[in-house]
């Protein structure tokens, strides 16, 4: 992992950013408290502590659990961000295509027929794709992937939409595709500075991450300013149309048994994305927002703990229950569950 300092660009104005740019603090980290546990058998036999932040729809913080002002890193909840550059590179994308392009998709059939078609549309292949070879991310279907007789392939992985849409903006401006990977390679500056601008901080480390993409790091607090701006941006900005898509096509975004897919089509106007590494962002389309982060990685986690989140404030529909309930098993038969601690 290397370190990089950058300064903005740009001054976001109040309604973007209600919390004053300043770069990410460093210093001792605040112990994080217990965010879920695990219940077997009627015995706590484990607890998954982590941070985790909600911003009022003025943007002000209204709940911090742990330290919300430490990087992290967002993984794949960073997708829309990656979006809306991708659109100031000059691409144009829209609907399905656009939700894939912020996609981490299950790897069913429409996923990759459609990552097919849009690498067919710009004059690419799937050997220009330098996402790891993978299986599909459901089980299910990577179990109907191995049965078919297919093996492990870069266009399977959960991040090849957002790959063939990052190859098709470098295409269009002339860009090397050999480096569209490396940090300093123009699309992704593009990325580095709609991360800071959206949430209104500096990047403080820039990593690699699973797929390959440079990985900026964000503070919880700026996360969640990341997912209000886009839900509060005008109509027609690159970040407007992401957001856009992602909640008119959210099974683009995910898959059919997915909870970002599920929550985005129950409750209208959220924009929810998972990250890998048990992290969860989400913005209503009031403006409320909220982030968080389970140290132990554990996804297992994050339905019992966003619903507890959401149902604080004030969301009341059945999907909650759909996402929070996280059944253990054994001997084949339900014996607890993992549920939200705070």
């Amino acid at each position: 992992m290397t370190t990089s300092k950058t300064s903005s660009s740009s001054t976001p104005t109040p309604e973007q950013a209600p919390a004053a740019a300043t770069a990410v603090p460093s210093g001792p980290a605040i112990p994080s408290p217990v965010l879920a546990e695990v219940v077997r058998s009627g015995f706590v036999e484990g607890r998954h502590r982590g941070s985790l932040v909600v911003l009022a729809a003025d943007g002000s913080v209204e709940q911090a659990l742990g330290d919300v002002a430490a990087p992290v890193f967002p993984r794949s909840s960073n997708k829309p961000m990656q979006a809306a550059a991708i659109l100031r590179a000059g691409l144009e994308l829209s609907g399905e295509r656009l939700a894939l392009a912020a996609a981490s998709h299950s790897g069913e059939s429409f996923h990759l027929d459609l990552v097919r078609t849009m690498l067919a549309e710009h004059g690419l292949t799937t050997e220009h794709l330098q996402t790891p070879p993978d299986l599909p991310l459901d089980p299910e279907e990577a179990e109907r992937y191995l049965a078919a007789g297919h093996v492990r392939e870069p266009l399977a992985m959960n991040c090849s939409g957002k790959h063939t849409a990052m190859l098709a903006a470098c295409a269009l401006n002339g860009w090397p595709l050999e480096t569209y990977l490396e940090p300093d390679h123009p699309l992704q500056q593009l990325v580095l500075d709609v991360v800071r601008t959206a949430a209104a901080e500096e990047v403080a480390h820039i990593g690699t991450d699973g797929c390959g993409a440079p990985l900026m790091s964000l503070s919880l607090t700026g996360l969640a300013r990341a997912y209000r701006h886009f839900v509060l941006a005008e109509p027609g900005t690159p970040e407007r149309r992401v957001a856009d898509a992602m909640r008119a096509h959210p099974e683009y975004v995910a898959g059919t048994r997915r909870p970002d897919t599920w929550l985005m089509r129950a409750l209208p106007g959220t924009l929810s994305k998972m990250g890998a590494e048990a992290v969860q962002a989400l913005a209503l389309p009031d403006g409320r927002a909220l982030a968080f982060k389970i140290d132990d990685g554990a996804s297992r986690t994050l339905g019992p703990v966003l619903a507890r989140v959401l149902r604080g404030l004030g969301v009341d529909d059945p999907v909650l229950a759909r996402i929070e309930d996280v059944p253990l098993h054994g001997g084949g038969s339900r014996v607890g569950e993992i549920r939200a601690a705070f």
